[in-house]
């Protein structure tokens, strides 16, 4: 969903990129800056410790801020690449996954529905990446993408509410795998 909100956003996020790039630092420095907050975010909510849902989500939204800016980073200096593609991906799924764990070890939401969380999440992303091997595109597909879900945390975390956080991300996670499902069925091409 907010995927498609970014062609609105577009010339804001290129100043921002065009920004970012003028500082030498490749757009794959920036996708490791984007995981280190991840990580930070993680290990705060694994904590526990006071303020721990506002200090965690704090991160996990400059950690977002970053996991845009790597992109832009790329397209704006020309040097988009497989393996920066690569890594982003596969470093959203790390951070993803480190975050949902932070929640639990942290004991902010239900263990089970934690679970429930993360699996669902990375169905979602397996969803995408089977359908690209296919040839069908499922980027803006659904109404729970990775985007949509972090912001669900780190916005209702921050406000208090971190186990019905995590049951809107079961929902919106569960619902866009089923719509991704759906479109990938409808548009695969047998030989």
């Amino acid at each position: 969903m907010l995927n498609n909100l970014r062609s609105a956003i577009a010339p804001a996020l290129e100043k921002i990129g065009k920004g970012f790039a003028s500082t030498g630092l490749s757009a794959n420095f920036w996708t490791f800056v984007g995981l280190g907050f991840a990580l930070l975010s993680a290990v705060v909510y694994g904590l526990g410790v006071e303020s721990g849902l506002i200090i965690g989500g704090v991160l996990l939204l400059v950690s977002g801020f970053f996991d845009m800016i790597d992109g832009q980073v790329a397209r704006v200096t020309g040097k988009t690449s497989k393996k920066g593609s690569y890594l982003d991906s596969m470093f959203d799924k790390i951070a993803e996954t480190a975050i949902f764990l932070g929640i639990l070890v942290g004991g902010y939401a239900d263990p089970y529905l934690v679970l429930l969380a993360i699996t669902l999440s990375l169905l979602v992303s397996y969803a995408r990446a089977k359908s690209d091997a296919l040839n069908i595109k499922l980027q803006g597909v659904g109404i729970g993408e990775r985007a949509e879900r972090l912001l669900v945390i780190a916005i209702i975390g921050i406000i208090g509410y971190m186990e019905p956080a995590v049951l809107i991300v079961v929902v919106i996670a569960g619902i866009t795998l089923i719509q991704r499902m759906i479109v990938t069925a409808k548009n695969i091409k047998e030989d």
